[in-house]
């Protein structure tokens, strides 16, 4: 069976139809306690790091994860004061997830264009797994 509509073309739409934040403007909105960055790569991306301060929701579960309804959803997520930027790998993936969580009626949800490689590309902090478990540990 042919591919009618390729991944490109779900991708351009939907970013399109949600909020996009370049690198720069994920940094500047870092420090916001109202801002909470989403890392949806799948666990095995997560051995290079990953945002300062980002939540780790792999990208098969994130819907669960943020419908109360759901038997795994995650009270983050049911914060209404916070904006939620997702990113992937790229910023394909998290394209398509906050297009999904918009059409589950999310509307404080965006992504950030570039993913994890332009956030690299930009010299912007980021943190190991360990270092990340660390700093929650010294919060609690």
């Amino acid at each position: 069976m042919p591919i009618t509509k390729g991944f490109r073309a779900l991708v351009d739409a939907a970013m399109a139809q949600v909020t996009t934040y370049s690198v720069a403007e994920v940094l500047a909105k870092l420090e916001s306690p109202r801002v909470q960055l989403v890392d949806i790569r799948d666990i095995r991306e997560l051995d290079a790091g990953t945002v300062v301060g980002a939540f780790h929701a792999p990208r098969g579960m994130l819907e669960f994860w943020v419908d109360p309804a759901s038997p795994y959803h995650k009270k983050l997520f049911a914060d209404e004061h916070k904006e939620f930027i997702l990113f992937c790998g790229l910023g394909w993936r998290s394209a398509l997830a906050a297009k999904t969580l918009q059409d589950m009626g999310m509307a404080n949800v965006a992504h950030m264009d570039g993913g994890w490689e332009g956030w690299l590309q930009a010299g912007s902090p980021t943190e190991t797994l360990d270092q990340q478990k660390a700093r929650r540990a010294a919060k609690a």
